[in-house]
This record gives structure tokens, sequence and C-alpha cells, in this order.
């Protein structure tokens, strides 16, 4: 029976390198180096075995069958090139002889959580969803205590007990947060079904969590924005003058000082950061992404690429005089750091919630100053589509939550109908 090309539907929208055909040897399986995207090489010697090399490093065998289907073996850790050739072949044989395509039956029923996530989960979220890694991540962070625990093993009553100590313990996070930690983990369980290592879900029997979404868009008032750049002005005249005594300090009994931070000067990224998303209304993701490549100095121009954008396309955002001036003087202060990343950073978390502290501003999220940039651009007149372009919306559905925010501009269209 002829098997179909491996990236046939339902994995033709992948970015991945077409499967080279050899004959696997182990000094391949060992030598395969990581590149830029996923790649795969074909084994000319069994039937349907391919070897998957991720960016990472991380080596998987995979199986193929007819009609595009696919399962992953393991790790090259924990099978030899023998091994996973036999295990092709067992494969293969089930199915052609029963059209049920089942795993070797050397393979175990189950598995632990981290083999689950090591071996099948991880390679799978980064070939196919954009920031992949942040999920078997977000797994083993909340859930250590249940990964050498075997998967069909975690039951219901088991989870509702972590549930109300999650939302409720000394250290209790908000049930959103719960939920999606919940959701991650239940996603696994689900992939695990798909892939024939469990049977069912153990999780399908506890009803999904999930938490009430803020229907009302948050932005900042006048005096609210007021009290937060104060707060950043606070926090970074406090640092440089810090900075300033320290290197007294050390020079005084004769030791090495840090480098001087101009009295106009930010103390770290956080200003330029919460500033800059401000006037663009760019992502945090977005913004601890950018690179000093992506701004056009000349143009005023900030460029967004498209695998930095969670819409995945490429956008462009004029940079407004505030704007330009937070990026130069936080360039000048870079000085010959000015190689990379703009901010070089990979999370702004704690700084950002002892800043809304200090504020005393309640309730705002740092992706709510998105919102607050939103929300200043259809006050001050700018039609909605042109609000979806700059925010990088794939659609103006989005866009619409800013709608009653312009009672004006609606107020004008309806009185052009009695003109």
């Amino acid at each position: 029976m002829a098997l179909h090309p491996v990236l046939s539907w339902p994995y033709r929208h992948l970015r991945t390198l077409r499967p080279m055909s050899s004959a696997l040897t182990k000094r391949i399986v060992l030598t395969a180096e990581a590149r830029d995207r996923p790649y795969e090489l074909r084994d000319a010697q069994v039937r349907g075995l391919i070897l998957r090399v991720q960016p990472t490093g991380h080596k998987a065998w995979i199986v193929t069958w007819a009609h595009g289907k696919r399962r992953t073996l393991g790790s090259v850790e924990h099978l030899s090139l023998d091994q996973a050739r036999d295990q092709a072949r067992q494969a293969v044989a089930e199915y052609v002889q029963s059209g049920l395509p089942t795993l070797a039956k050397s393979k175990p029923t189950s598995c632990t959580l981290e083999t689950l996530l090591n071996d099948h989960f991880e390679p799978w979220a980064i070939a196919e969803l954009k920031g992949g890694r942040q999920y078997p991540d977000r797994i083993r962070s909340v859930f250590p205590w249940l990964l050498r625990r075997q998967i069909i093993e975690i039951d219901v009553p088991t989870m509702e007990r972590w549930w109300r100590g999650r939302v409720t313990g000394p250290d209790a996070v908000t049930k959103a947060t719960a939920a999606r930690d919940f959701a991650c983990l239940r996603s696994a369980l689900s992939r695990a079904v798909e892939w024939r290592l469990i049977e069912t879900n153990p999780l399908m029997g506890m009803r999904q969590r999930s938490a009430a979404s803020r229907k009302v868009v948050r932005f900042l008032s006048p005096d609210e924005e007021a009290m937060l750049r104060a707060a950043l002005a606070a926090r970074d005249l406090a640092g440089v003058e810090g900075r300033a005594n320290a290197n007294a300090a050390r020079r005084k009994y004769r030791q090495a000082v840090l480098p001087d931070l101009p009295m106009d000067g930010y103390v770290d990224h956080l200003t330029p950061v919460v500033l800059t998303a401000i006037n663009t209304g760019m992502r945090r993701g977005e913004l601890l992404s950018m690179s000093w490549a992506d701004i056009n100095w000349e143009a005023k121009m900030l460029t967004i690429r498209a695998e930095n954008a969670k819409s995945g396309r490429q956008r462009h955002i004029p940079l407004n005089v505030e704007a330009m001036e937070v990026l130069q003087r936080w360039a000048r202060q870079a000085g010959e750091r000015r190689a990379g990343k703009v901010f070089d950073v990979t999370d702004i978390k704690k700084g950002w919630g002892k800043l809304i502290a200090d504020a005393r501003i309640e309730e705002f999220r740092f992706h709510d100053l998105r919102h607050h940039f939103a929300s200043r651009l259809v006050r001050a007149g700018v039609d909605l589509n042109t609000v979806r372009e700059l925010l990088g919306h794939a659609d103006i559905t989005m866009t619409l939550r800013y709608a009653h925010l312009a009672p004006d501009t609606l107020a004008a269209a309806v009185a052009k109908l009695a003109a």
C-alpha cells in the first residue's frame, strides 16, 4: 500500500523542511544538527520511519501511515535506531492487516506525565503552535508533583483538590490563571489519547474551568495616566540617585564602580517599555522581541515582524514624538549594546506589579496599555479600520469593542441621513 507524503494534510501547513530520504545510520542520527526550522530525515530502509529534528536539538522518531497519519514513537535518547525500526515495522504491519494504526505491542499503554511532555507533547507543540514551548513549560512549573505519575492515574478527585488549593491556598492565583493551568494539562492528555498512549482522557469527567471574561475595556483615566507617569519618573530618579550614591561610596573605598546613569536617563528597561506601549499599542511579547533593526529612525517607523506578531502578519507603526524621544534616549543609554534586542529582558511582571502598586492604580494589567492606546485613538476620531491595522487585529471584530468610545463619530454618521 502506497504511503501518503509526510507533508500531506493535515501537516501541509507546517513550515517544515521536506523530509530527505536515505538509509539512516547511527552516525547520521547522532550528528544530525539543529537548524532554524524543524526538519525530517526519512529512513529508506524501513517504510514510514522518520527522524524529526527540532531547532532545540531534540530528536524524535516518528512513524507515518497512509492518509497523513503519524505517531511519535519516542526520542532518540529512549529508542535506538534498531528499536525504532522494529516499532515502525510493527506499526505499519498492523495498519496493513487491520487498517487501524497502532503502536508496537512492546510500547506501554501509558507513560508518565514527564515522558508525555518530553517525548510527545513538547515536540508537537513547538512544531505546530506559536510559542509552543510555553505550554509544556507551564505544565512542568505548575504540576511538578504529577511529572512522575502515570498519566492514566491523574484523576478527577486529585485535580479537584488541586483546583481548590490553587484558587484558595496561601499562594492563591486568580481563577482565570488556574483555568489556563488546567486547560494546558487537559490539552496534553487529550493529545495522549489521539496518539493512543491512553484510551481516554482521565480528566474528561471534570468540568472545563473558566473565568468570566472582562467585558469592560479597561483604560487609564487622565488622572490615572498622570499617576502612572509620576510613578515612573519617581522610580527612575530614585534609581539614578541610588546609583550615584553607590558609586560615590565605591570610589571612597577604591572599589570598582558601576556605569553612571545620566540624570535624565532610565534606571532600567521599565519606563521605555511602558511609554513605548502607551504610544504604539504593542503587545508585551512584541515589545520584548523587538530588535534595534526594526526601528527606522529616518522614517520614524517601527516594524513588527511576522514571527513576533500574534497574527503572524508583519505590520508597521508610525512613531509619534514621545515614542521617538523615548527610544532615542534609550538608544543613547544602550550605547555599544545596540546590537540585538531593544529590551534585553524576558519578563516585566515583577517590575510592572510594583509600579502599579506604587501608582495606586487598581485592576490594570500591562495588556490594558494596549486598550488605552486604542481608546485614545478612537476618542480622537481615528476610524476603527485604521485602529485595527495599528493593533494588528486579524479582523474588525476585536476592534469593535472600542466603537462606543466614539459617540460623536457615530452621531455625525447618522446625521448625514438628514442632510
